[in-house]
Order: structure tokens, then sequence, then C-alpha cells
């Protein structure tokens, strides 16, 4: 049998002066030499402590990308909170907001590897993290020795759902999205439900629940402002606010923040093709706000069903990228493959809405041999139902 103690054995192993030596030691080590690194190390150290410190450098190097390289390297992580710990600038993000609503202090639900925890500690909020996963929760406490942090941060190994959460200023959750085969999609699929969760947040005088980007707006309750978020032009996900401004719909991106807030306005009008195409940043489409940007740039829609805008004027906006069509072309690859090699493009950038040809088998057709010296953008779309292809350029 399984001894469950065994893997928090294994994490501990890790805090001992031995484990540390060896973290230090196999840091940077290339998965491909990770069989000669250990062969070479179990002569000195035990097999399995060898093996969790192997395990853990690869985890530091996938982290690295999500919490930055400088506290990756310092911090511990189980697989599963990689995967699903908060990207640092949006857990910072949220930490910001929370701070400027005057929260002191926050219990954090369903806390991983304390990503969220980390970065509403370092705005000066009191924390107490929760999480059931006795590995996990060994992680959030060496993690919050490692980055000083441990005075603002308590860690408890708790079911949430048992947690009375009465004593402090805001609630934050973020349920499990995942299980045994893979996302989850139902909001009270999650662990715990979305429903537990909102009943929670609506006893604290602040909230905010983590859930999926693609959780339908039907299901966002009244009581909430909804938030999605992105960072870079990735939709990283959607928080449900309570105690802010209840109905509100924000797109919120990432560097910035740059907040478009919803005004409650009607689908824009299609109208026929002008000089500029913007394709919506993918919070702001998740959030329904793509009115909001066709109004503030005085333009339309290409087709209905598309979130393609189309405008006669260049304007600046951060939620949106603009570029300048210079060909609209009914759907014909022939064509296509003409006016590429006249125009001398050597590097296609494909993008598609409301097509169902792959970018990829396309960009082979048009150009099987690449070889022209200027660049260009296709759009697979729809122009006024009819299938089209729009060649152009970002704007400058």
């Amino acid at each position: 049998m399984n001894d469950p103690q065994a893997p928090l054995d294994a994490f501990a192993a890790l805090l001992t002066p031995e484990g540390r030596a060896l973290l230090d030691e196999v840091r940077d080590t290339d998965p491909a030499d990770e069989l000669a690194v250990a062969t070479r190390l179990r002569r000195d150290h035990p097999a399995g402590l060898v093996s969790a410190a192997l395990g853990q450098a690869r985890l530091r190097q996938r982290a690295a990308a999500k919490l930055g390289a400088e506290d990756a390297r310092r911090m511990f992580f189980t697989p599963n909170g990689v995967e699903q710990s908060t990207r640092a600038s949006v857990a910072a993000h949220r930490a910001a907001r929370l701070a400027e609503l005057g929260v002191t202090s926050l219990a954090d639900l369903c806390c991983g590897i304390g990503g969220d925890a980390i970065a509403i500690a370092r705005a000066g909020i009191r924390v107490l993290a929760v999480d059931r996963d006795p590995v996990t929760a060994a992680a959030v406490r060496a993690n919050a020795e490692a980055l000083g942090l441990s005075e603002l941060i308590e860690v408890r190994e708790a079911d949430v759902t048992d947690v009375d959460t009465s004593p402090y200023d805001a609630v934050f959750v973020d349920p499990a999205r995942r299980g045994g085969r893979g996302r989850i999609f139902d909001p009270e699929a999650y662990s715990p439900p979305l429903s537990w969760a909102v009943e929670t947040a609506l006893k604290a005088p602040h909230a905010a629940l983590k859930i999926a980007p693609g959780v339908p707006h039907e299901a966002v309750p009244p009581q909430a402002e909804a938030e999605w978020i992105s960072d870079g032009g990735d939709v990283k996900e959607a928080v449900l606010w309570f105690g802010t401004e209840p109905g509100l719909v924000r797109a919120t991106l990432l560097p910035g923040p740059h907040s478009l807030r919803g005004r409650g306005l009607a689908n824009p009008p299609v109208r026929p093709l002008g000089r500029y195409l913007y394709e919506p940043d993918g919070a702001v489409i998740r959030a329904h706000l793509v009115a909001e940007v066709a109004a503030d740039l005085d333009g339309g829609l290409l087709d209905e069903t598309i979130a393609y805008v189309t405008a006669d004027e260049l304007r600046p906006t951060p939620y949106a990228t603009a570029y300048e069509i210079t060909d609209h072309l009914p759907f014909n690859v022939k064509r296509l493959k003409a006016l590429l090699r006249e125009r001398e493009v050597g590097a296609l950038t494909v993008k598609k809405r409301g097509s169902a040809v792959e970018p990829e088998e396309l960009r082979r057709k048009v150009l099987p041999r690449p070889h022209g010296r200027n660049a260009a953008t296709v759009f697979l779309t729809r122009v006024a139902g009819a299938p089209a292809m729009l060649l152009g350029h970002p704007a400058d």
C-alpha cells in the first residue's frame, strides 16, 4: 500500500540542510542531463531525496515563466501548484485592487502554493492561507518563509468549508477547476462549487472569486462585478468581485493596467469595410465589450456574429490592435497566392474568425517556398455574411 505520509516526508526532506544544498546543486540542471546527474548524486545522497530535488528543480524552471525567475528559484512547488498558480502580474493587479478597497486582512481559500497570498501580503494585507492538502500547505509555509512574508501569512491545513471567515475584511476563493479528466467547465462542479463560494463571499465586506474566463455571463450573480483579465494579449482568468459595483462588467489588460468599463451599449452596427480593422483583445471579447470599443473608435462590425471592428480612422486604443487593410478578396486561395507573389510577401501571419480553414494549412498552400522581402497579415473571416480574405499589415 502507498504510505499517505510519504509525499509529506519527501517534501520535508527538501527543507533540511542536505535537501537545500541539493536544490542549489541541481537548480540549473538540463532535463536531458537528469539521469547522469541523478546517478552521480545517488552515490552520496538518498535516492528519494535526489529524485525530489530534481523534480523540484523542474517545477521551479516551469514556474519561472509565471512567477518570475527571482521568486521561482526560492519557492517550493507541487505539480498541480505550478499548473494552477496565478501569474504574478495578475496576482499583483488583484492585490492592488484589494489594497485600494481598504482591505487589511483576507482569508485566501484554496490557496494552492500561495501565489496570490504572496502578492496580497506584499500589498501589506494580512493573509490566512487555507488548503486541505498537507504537502501544498507545507509548500505555502516554506514559500512565506523563503520570501520573508511569514509574519503576514498564516497557513492552515483545513477544508475551506470549515473555516470561519468572519474575522477577515475580505475573502478570496480560487476553486479547483481541474479534475481527473481535465478542465471542469461547469461552475457547480468546481471544488468547492461556485454557489458555495458566492455564499461565502456575500458574508464578507469584500470578496474576489477566481473563475474560468469562459464562464457563461448568465452564471454571474447580480451582486457581483465581473472582470476579465488578459496579460500580454492572453486571457488569463475572470474574477467576480463583491463589495464593489454590482452588475459592472469590465475588461482589464495587463501590463498597464488598462480597464474598460461596460456601459451597457447595444450591439454595434454592421458597416462596410473601412481602411482599418481592429482586433479586440480577448478579455474585451470575453467581457462582451466589443460595442464599447467600436463606439470609442466610431466603428462598426464587419459581420454581426464576428468580433472584428472596422473604422475609417486610425485611433490609438489599448483595447484592440489596429491593422491597415489593403485588399478585400472573396475567399480564393489561388487569388491570394498570386497577390502575395505580386507583393513579394515572404512572411505571412494568418488570423481567422468565422472560418473553418486552418491557418497553417493556408500558409503552406499560398507560401510553399517563402522568399519575398515583405510581410503581411491575412484575415480569414466573413464580411456581411460572405467568406472573405482581408490582406493588410499592423497600422503605425
